[in-house]
């Protein structure tokens, strides 16, 4: 069940990464959305443990993995230039 919820909450995320970013930074397709939701609160609960953020066990919240996943977002358009 916490996988499924890990999926629901970064595809919400992503989608409002889609939103949020420009045109040339967003996800493309749904999978890319989702992947970069799920990948962003991995990223930003990592990202806010080390900062303190976060205690040990705990995870990002919705606005942490929309932040994560804009800046998985950012970081994969320029690695993977279109």
């Amino acid at each position: 069940m916490n996988i499924l919820m890990t999926i629901i909450i970064g595809a919400l995320a992503g989608f409002v990464a889609k939103i949020i970013l420009p045109d040339k930074h967003e996800p493309k397709g749904l999978i890319m959305m989702i992947l970069a939701g799920v990948i962003g609160g991995v990223v930003f609960t990592y990202l806010g443990q080390m900062l303190g953020l976060y205690g040990p066990g705990d995870a990002a919240g919705f606005i942490g993995t929309v932040i994560g996943a804009i800046i998985v977002s950012v970081i994969a358009s320029k690695i993977f230039k279109r």
